[in-house]
């Protein structure tokens, strides 16, 4: 596959440019922008918000109809061995399910009994309710289509549109760097507005979303399939989702 700067055309390489910044964008709009506002508002937000996001790359890609080059890099995925996209699956189950024991295992042993999330509960409480979320079965809800719909989103938006773009115009390992920092950069906000923007809570969070970002888009380049990232990525949420109703659950009916 084909790394070079020529490999994409000065339209795409704004597109790609673009693709990296706008969930930033999107994430500082609804999500601290319009924090306070009435549940109906921050909703429409957080829904216009993630429709623009998540339709860019399709868009992109209706607007380019003709271009060999992004139907050669389709195919190439298209011809990976199926051998490879199992593989992909089970490392990816493999992975998930090592940082959902972990993340569970340091939250019940450490972080809970510390106390020091406390506060951030409070705020996750806070914000919860304020797009509407009132009781646990609408908390449930949520955690299952961030778990199952939402990560399968990332995965397309990160994996293949960003980094899989990204690695025809740089090496892979730089595609691999630039997409992660990326991908961490719409949750550094969120971990900002939580557990403050210079915690020590957020650093190592964060780190942990690069982390992820990484092994994730190295799967997707060794399996050329986003089973094994997706299924990874809805374990990771899973895990977070259930810590999350544990702190804020004295807040939901």
């Amino acid at each position: 596959m084909s790394t070079t700067s020529h490999s994409l055309s000065p339209a795409d390489k704004a597109a790609v440019a673009m693709a990296l910044v706008l969930p930033t964008l999107v994430t500082w709009f609804y999500f601290v922008a319009m924090n306070g506002a009435s549940p109906g508002w921050q909703q429409a937000a957080a829904g216009l918000g993630k429709t623009i996001q998540f339709a860019f790359p399709m868009l992109w890609l209706l607007c380019r109809p003709k271009r060999t080059e992004v139907r050669c890099a389709m195919e190439e995925e298209g011809r990976k061995r199926p051998g490879a996209r199992v593989w992909g699956l089970a490392l990816g189950a493999g992975f998930g399910l090592l940082v959902f024991a972990l993340a569970l295992a340091v939250y019940g042993g450490w972080l809970k009994p510390s106390g020091c999330l406390d506060e951030a509960g409070r705020r996750m409480a806070a914000k919860v309710t304020g797009f509407g979320v009132h009781g646990w079965p609408q908390f449930a809800a949520m955690g299952v289509f961030y778990a199952l719909l939402h990560s399968l989103l990332e995965e397309y938006y990160w994996r293949w549109f960003v980094f899989g773009q990204l690695r025809r115009w740089v090496p892979p390992a730089a595609a691999v760097a630039a997409s992660s920092l990326a991908f961490t950069s719409h949750h550094l906000l969120v971990l900002g507005f939580y557990f403050g923007r210079f915690s020590l809570i957020t650093g190592i969070l964060s780190l942990a979303v690069a982390i992820g970002g990484v092994f994730w888009a190295w799967l997707y380049q060794k399996s050329g399939s986003l089973y094994g990232p997706w299924l990874s990525h809805a374990l990771v949420d899973a895990a977070l989702f259930l810590i999350g109703y544990d702190l804020i659950r004295s807040a939901l009916r």
